[in-house]
């Protein structure tokens, strides 16, 4: 509740970002159909690519998760597997991957507990754009200034150094 009070006062939170080789953190995400995910276990093989977004069917985040859409069979073919994740509820994630065909996740995050386990950093309620790459559960990559309509060539950049 405090760390809620202090994001809608408009100030910077900010948490410990998590370090290279780190664990994904060990959680059980709300997605947008109101179900359950353990990143863990989703994680535990290939990549996982979780990317943070400040609000859904903003034109910066809808470029950002469009650019993962349009990519996402190259994506599946290299064995990555994409959540996205906002301060969004369930209702807004879901209309957000309805309204434009987006075959991943989101995760709802409105009590701000992914992004402050990420270490995403928080203005006035909503989480920075940042996209974090695990391989087998371990943290390879990360992207603490993420683009919108580059997001998806960021990865796969990432992806042809591995």
């Amino acid at each position: 509740m405090f760390l809620t009070l202090l994001c809608w006062l408009g100030l910077r939170v900010e948490a410990e970002p998590l370090a290279d080789g780190a664990s994904i953190p060990d959680l059980n995400v709300t997605l947008q159909n109101g179900e359950s995910l353990h990143l863990p276990t989703v994680a535990k093989k290939g990549y996982t690519l979780v990317y943070f977004y400040p609000k859904a069917d903003t034109p910066g985040c809808t470029a950002q998760a469009c650019s993962l859409r349009d990519a996402y069979e190259t994506l599946q073919a290299k064995g990555v597997h994409i959540l996205g994740a906002s301060s969004d509820g369930v209702e807004a994630q879901r209309r957000f991957k309805e309204k434009y065909h987006l075959p991943f996740d989101l995760i709802a995050d409105p009590d701000h507990a992914v992004a402050t386990a990420f270490g995403v950093p928080l203005t006035g309620g909503f989480t920075s754009r940042q996209a974090y790459l695990f391989q087998d559960g371990k943290l390879v990559w990360v992207d603490r200034k993420a683009s919108t309509k580059e997001q998806a060539a960021d990865v796969l950049k990432v992806l042809e150094k591995r």
